[in-house]
């Protein structure tokens, strides 16, 4: 039996929503233990954050680094998320997959074409050697405009016409954009949708209903096909958004109502992040270097 179907049937038939209302009155030491236990029982999958202070993508990073991390992150999952397959990025599947985890490897697209094409030539690659269960082509293009619906769709099809028909392939965005363009939906094997409560400015009282909105959104527009939560999380520290209040607590909340569910109903959702990362200052303000459930040096934060 592998390691995800135990923790499903381990909690298949738990009354998530009786335990999420004892969340409300639970001490912060409390919240603790039950974040460790469920940490300690596995948890679907992380985002793998790669860089360590004072590091920012296009920084040399070594295998060391990345062997490092994966050694704290495989007892507690058998998934990793990757986000790209250059400037070491293509070491974490190959390390990963040595340390006996699945991997989902994403090609990182952005507005350069000679970098598109690098990016896709490394995912081919590492499939070919049977290093990915999962491929993503692109991560929130969409969202930051860095490419239009039919420059994506072209990656798309091309990484499906180049791999094996039992890798499933998919593309990485917020839950609506796959609502509002099912020609994307139509081009994916897999839905990958991030679902974050936080960056809509809803209150942690109300982020569980939220996110299973948003996930059901995506389940609606994949019209059958399976759908995995890539990304997502909260912020334990920083300024907050509208309602949404970065907070240990509430970081602590998070995790657990999202895991009970995800482990109940054999949700495959990735969490991110694994590592805080310093770097997403520059692009999320202070609250982007705390999104981890382990700090920048690796140490656990909510124990």
């Amino acid at each position: 039996m592998s390691f995800r179907s135990e923790k499903f049937l381990r909690y298949k038939g738990t009354q998530v929503p009786e335990q999420l209302r004892m969340l409300k009155d639970m001490s912060e030491s409390e919240l603790e233990k039950f974040l460790l236990k469920i940490l300690n029982d596995g948890v679907h999958g992380f985002c793998f954050s790669l860089y360590e202070e004072g590091q920012q993508p296009g920084d040399l990073i070594t295998e060391e680094q990345i062997r490092r991390r994966i050694n704290i992150l495989k007892p507690h999952t058998d998934w990793i998320r990757s986000f790209s397959c250059t400037e070491g990025n293509e070491m974490i599947p190959r390390i990963a997959k040595e340390a006996g985890m699945k991997t989902l490897v994403g090609a990182w697209l952005g507005r350069e074409v000679d970098k598109n094409k690098e990016e896709i030539d490394g995912l081919v690659q590492l499939a070919s050697e049977g290093l990915v269960d999962i491929a993503a082509v692109g991560n929130e293009v969409l969202y930051r405009n860095d490419l239009n619906e039919s420059e994506l769709l072209d990656c798309i099809r091309d990484v499906r016409s180049r791999l094996d028909e039992e890798i499933p392939v998919g593309y990485v965005d917020a839950y609506y954009e796959f609502v509002q363009r099912p020609a994307i939906s139509d081009a994916c094997d897999i839905i990958l949708c991030n679902c974050y409560p936080y960056w809509e400015g809803t209150p942690i009282e109300y982020s569980f209903d939220h996110m299973r909105h948003m996930y059901q959104l995506a389940i609606d527009a994949g019209k059958g096909k399976p759908v995995a939560i890539t990304e997502t999380g909260w912020p334990s520290q920083g300024e907050g958004l509208g309602g949404a209040d970065p907070s240990r607590i509430n970081a602590m909340k998070y995790f657990i109502q999202t895991h009970l569910w995800a482990l109940a109903n054999d949700i495959q959702t990735f969490y991110f992040s694994s590592f805080d990362e310093d770097w997403k200052v520059s692009t999320e303000g202070d609250v982007g270097a705390f999104w981890g459930v382990w700090d920048s040096k690796g140490k656990l934060k909510f124990a």
